[in-house]
């Protein structure tokens, strides 16, 4: 393979600097006979969508043929490391070719009977039984389980969480016993406490996140990705709720409250990461309205743009643009930190030390 050569300003440092590419690593020391593919611009280490749903359509699961032009959509935008918060379909296969995304799998959603989007989840009928369940899904994800935190409960009318306090304890306990992270899907108040207060690493969406476990989340340093292009959703979601006006209000209310609720987060140190929840009612590859999105709810535009690049690679798990690191790289003609609309038109794309862009 040949070596490649890239120059420029690597964010978030200041510094113009030369990277050198050989079997898909990246290096600091010169490479006689490297190809100069970039030469001048911002560097940033990959984007990172880290709420994303690769194999999910508008009508539900799709094939793999489908999720892969899922995907090849994430990447053309910058996107090279993909979080995949809950697929119905296996998508391994996808992690095998090296023009694609790199893909964290967090398995399948778990949630209870009539208590989630029909087809995605796994359906768990007795509560007590979530324990087992988040030890299949750790051992067929890549570090991940994803549990759906609250739903609509059609019998109150609003929404409502799926597990009791003490089953949520067992469980997470169980994924950090086999070296998993545990995120969940929560738009209400009501589930909260329990999922934080039992260790859960991630909160996703986290519309009802309130003072007392933003302050929580911050001591212990539990994640929110908020979504909040997802968030937009909502008046529509209410407005055809019309069997459940309590639901539609709460839905209403929490969508005027989540850019208030993501600068609390930010102000407290909560760490925040940028994720679409592409897939259903999101197109791929919107990342980039994402951190547009961060960056108006309160954070500054560096940390929104490390909200979906070296932050993100971080947290899960991927190195920035260090010695040695992978090479998953985009390149911009200007600073995407002065204009966040230049991060709409990379100049080139290297994933897994190839040129796909």
């Amino acid at each position: 393979m040949t070596a490649l050569h890239v120059r420029g300003v690597v964010l978030p440092g200041d510094e113009e600097r030369d990277l050198w590419v050989v079997n898909g690593r990246v290096r600091t020391r010169p490479v006689p006979g490297a190809e100069t593919v970039a030469d001048g611009g911002y560097v940033l280490p990959g984007l990172v969508d880290a709420h994303c749903h690769v194999g999910i359509g508008p009508q539900g699961p799709v094939d793999l043929d489908t999720a892969a032009t899922q995907a090849e959509t994430d990447r053309d935008a910058g996107t090279l490391l993909i979080r995949d918060c809950g697929s119905p379909i296996d998508t391994r296969p996808l992690q095998e070719r090296l023009d694609l995304p790199r893909i964290v799998r967090a398995g399948r959603h778990l949630a209870r009977p009539k208590r989630y989007i029909p087809h995605l989840g796994v359906d768990v009928g007795d509560p007590e039984q979530l324990p087992a369940a988040v030890a299949e899904q750790a051992a067929y994800g890549d570090g991940w389980v994803k549990l759906v935190g609250d739903w609509i409960d059609r019998d109150r009318g609003d929404l409502a969480p799926l597990w009791p306090d003490d089953v949520l304890a067992e469980a997470i306990a169980v994924a950090h016993a086999a070296g998993a992270r545990v995120t969940a899907h929560v738009f209400g108040e009501d589930a909260l406490p329990g999922l934080v207060n039992a260790g859960i690493d991630c909160i996703e969406h986290g519309t009802g996140l309130t003072g007392d476990v933003i302050a929580e989340m911050a001591r212990r340093g539990t994640a929110l990705v908020p979504t909040l292009i997802n968030i937009e959703n909502f008046p529509d979601i209410a407005a055809k709720a019309t069997k459940y006006p309590a639901y539609a209000r709460h839905m209403t209310d929490l969508h005027a409250r989540a850019g208030a609720m993501v600068a609390a987060a930010v102000e407290a140190g909560v760490p925040v990461y940028a994720g679409t929840d592409a897939g259903g009612g999101i197109a791929h590859g919107r990342i980039v309205d994402e951190v547009a999105a961060l960056h108006r709810a309160g954070m500054s535009a560096e940390d929104a743009i490390g909200a979906a690049s070296w932050a993100a690679r971080g947290w899960l798990g991927w190195s920035a643009l260090d010695e040695g690191s992978a090479a998953d790289l985009v390149v911009y003609d200007a600073d995407p930190r002065k204009d966040l609309e230049v991060l709409r038109t990379p100049k080139r794309i290297i994933l897994r030390g190839r040129v796909v862009g």
